[in-house]
């Protein structure tokens, strides 16, 4: 009988800390500061990354921050460095609308032309659209690649004017940093504050994110923000931030520790740590609900395939030389952000780093992949000097190759010419003619930077196509001479 009465007893003992500890909550228990500094350390020497400044938050506390690697100045990355964080920002600015909801001064439903009448988009479906569509990224609001330079949120704005949507007004979803610049411009008309003011005001000094600011402009300096790096075959270099109008999508600058509090706080039902309510709980449940028109992303957050464990609201941010990713795990109650003084084309090192230590919070061994980018880069790096020798080769044999086409007629002379001839015209397009396209403010240079590895074989076939034209040409009317 008495044994009996302990086994019913240890299982009730199981069944209540099952009951009152989920299995998540469980499986953190094994989670170890130790394994994330190991982790992240060995992603960064095996994708040669220069650094990471990383937080955890659990339950609203921050209960690990860190930074590893270097900065462009030579400095060792804290997590008081202060990191570009990219379309990280957009859950700021959505934030800010909100707490505009909250105090009544507008609804999420209203349509923007009442509060912004003198926005208009060459479309007479303009004034259908609604804040929260603009939120939501169903507005039908395009998204460009090129567009003209501008130093202030007004500016940036007017640049849309002559646009046409792309789509019927929450038909679809369609991700475009301009709905973020028009809901920073109506942050800011409704309250008469500036934007990044309000930002201050309203949030980060709140939160106590004390080193975090909002740039209107990415060529605006910055003090104590150094370059940030792009990387190419397995390394990285200090560059130069693309220039942008970016405010609203984009411009928030901060820290890991600094994000750490912006996360306790929205897992911590909306309140700071010093108990103040900076967003009511029914709306910052919208603010983590899936919107009409697509259910994959809410007010300025995307939500987690069904493929993804634990599931996760995600926001990620990249710019040419940053990269930002924040998840929030609501099963566990943890979150995530990771924040990366570097950016690379074909992997975002910033998530895959954050669900490494989100397996960890979970108990289970994060998987360490290949250097993939690594791997992609270096089989250009051969496709470029093999094309770089054969390129060289031909231009020796450039004499011989005229000579054997001398009696050609000139149109078939020139069809010959057509396989060097055709891809420098259309490379020399894209190196000097886009970046000059409707004034934009992007170089040469800039474009280097997008995709080093990529751009640098690119370069290869232009140069070398054009040499091989000119130098055939050349050949052909000398020879002509004689």
């Amino acid at each position: 009988m008495e044994k009996k009465l302990g086994i019913v007893f240890l299982i009730a003992i199981i069944s209540f800390n099952l009951l009152y500890n989920p299995i998540g909550v469980q499986a953190a228990k094994s989670f170890d500061t130790a394994d994330v500094d190991r982790f992240v350390s060995k992603y960064l020497e095996r994708n040669g990354l220069p650094g990471a400044s990383i937080v955890i938050v659990k339950n609203g506390k921050t209960i690990y921050e860190k930074g590893y690697g270097h900065d462009s100045d030579g400095k060792p990355i804290t997590e008081k460095s202060l990191m570009r964080i990219a379309s990280a920002s957009k859950p700021f600015t959505a934030f800010a609308i909100l707490q505009l909801v909250d105090e009544g001064k507008i609804q999420l439903d209203d349509l923007i032309v009442k509060h912004l009448p003198e926005v208009k988009l060459d479309d007479p479906r303009w004034r259908d659209v609604t804040i929260r569509q603009l939120l939501s990224h169903t507005s039908g609001v395009p998204n460009p690649i090129i567009v003209a330079p501008a130093n202030t949120l007004k500016e940036g704005v007017e640049r849309v004017y002559g646009w046409k949507l792309q789509s019927a007004p929450g038909e679809k979803y369609a991700y475009s940093n301009a709905n973020y610049w028009i809901l920073a411009y109506l942050v800011e008309r409704v309250t008469h504050i500036g934007f990044p003011d309000f930002l201050q005001q309203k949030v980060f000094s709140p939160l106590g994110m004390d080193d975090s600011l909002t740039a209107i402009n990415s060529g605006d300096p910055v003090q104590g923000l150094p370059k940030g790096y792009i990387t190419a075959y397995g390394t990285a270099f200090p560059w130069t931030e693309l220039e942008q109008m970016f405010v609203g999508a984009g411009g928030v600058i901060a820290t890991g520790s600094d994000m750490g509090k912006w996360l306790a706080m929205l897992t911590n039902k909306g309140k700071s740590e010093l108990g103040e309510q900076l967003l009511s709980k029914e709306l910052l449940e919208e603010f983590f609900s899936p919107q009409l028109g697509n259910e994959k992303y809410g007010l300025g957050w995307s939500f987690s395939s069904l493929n993804v464990k634990p599931a996760r609201i995600s926001k990620s941010g990249v710019l040419s030389t940053y990269q930002t990713q924040q998840d929030i795990i609501p099963s566990s109650g943890y979150a995530v952000a990771v924040l990366l003084n570097s950016f690379t084309p074909t992997l975002e090192h910033a998530y895959e780093i954050s669900n490494g230590i989100i397996q960890l919070t979970e108990g289970h061994e994060p998987e360490m992949k290949a250097p993939v980018p690594t791997i992609i880069d270096l089989s250009l790096g051969l496709i470029t000097l093999l094309y770089l020798f054969l390129g060289i080769k031909g231009m020796i044999r450039s004499k011989k190759w005229s000579d054997r086409r001398v009696k050609h007629p000139a149109w078939r002379f020139i069809l010959r010419l057509t396989p060097q001839l055709v891809p420098s015209l259309l490379l020399g397009w894209l190196f000097f003619i886009v970046p000059t396209l409707q004034n934009n403010s992007s170089t040469t240079i800039d474009a280097l930077g997008l995709y080093p590895a990529a751009m640098v074989l690119l370069s290869i076939v232009f140069i070398t196509g054009l040499a091989l034209t000119t130098l055939r040409v050349y050949y052909r009317i000398r020879l002509k001479v004689k």
